[in-house]
Formats: C-alpha cells, sequence, structure tokens
C-alpha cells in the first residue's frame, strides 16, 4: 500500500479536534453578546452622562443622597442636599441624573 492507515485517520481526528473548540467559541460569542458588550454600552452612556452634567440638573450620588447640581469644576462637583446646605462629591460618585417626567394631566399648571 502506498498510503499508510494511519495516515488516513489523522484527517477525520483533525476535524474532530476542530468541533472540540466550536462549543469554547460559541460559548465566549454568547458571553460577548450578553454580557460584556452590553457593560460596555452602560459604562460609555454613564461617562457621557457624567461629562454632559451642568448646574440645575438633579442628581442621586452612590450613597444615595438626593440633590440638585450647583457647581461644577473638573471632577468635583458642589450639590445642593438641602436649603444652604452644600456637599461636594467627586463626579465619579455620581450614579443617575433625575430627570422628572412632567405628569399627563388635561389641565396646564397654574402658576
Amino acid at each position: 500500500m502506498l498510503i499508510s492507515p494511519a495516515y488516513a485517520q489523522d484527517l477525520s481526528g483533525l476535524v474532530g479536534s476542530a468541533g472540540q473548540f466550536l462549543p469554547l467559541v460559541l460559548i465566549f460569542a454568547v458571553f460577548y453578546f450578553l454580557l460584556i458588550r452590553p457593560q460596555q454600552q452602560r459604562q460609555k452612556e454613564m461617562k457621557s452622562m457624567l461629562a454632559a452634567l451642568k448646574r440645575g440638573d438633579r442628581v442621586v450620588t452612590g450613597g444615595g443622597i438626593v440633590g440638585v447640581v450647583q457647581k461644577t469644576k473638573d471632577n468635583e462637583i458642589e450639590v445642593e442636599i438641602a436649603p444652604n446646605v452644600r456637599v461636594t462629591v467627586l463626579r465619579e460618585t455620581i450614579s443617575t441624573v433625575v430627570n422628572p417626567t412632567p405628569a399627563n394631566d388635561a389641565k396646564p399648571a397654574k402658576a
């Protein structure tokens, strides 16, 4: 014989070993699209939200303090948490910006 049986079986072994890695690749792809990518998008949104903070925005800090932004500096934000009570917090500790939603009233509010 010109071709030994060992070489003929080796080709099927090569395809079989590639088939063993296919489930690992699929698991990684699922993890990427379900866990990693959404987290990266949330981080990007949070970064743009923190960069767009301005005076008058109502914010919630990581500790749960709700207040109104009074002054912004490079990395620090002055937040008024009560009348004439202001605290300085780091920009990174802001967790959300609260946007009040208007009520669906039939009559306009009296001024």
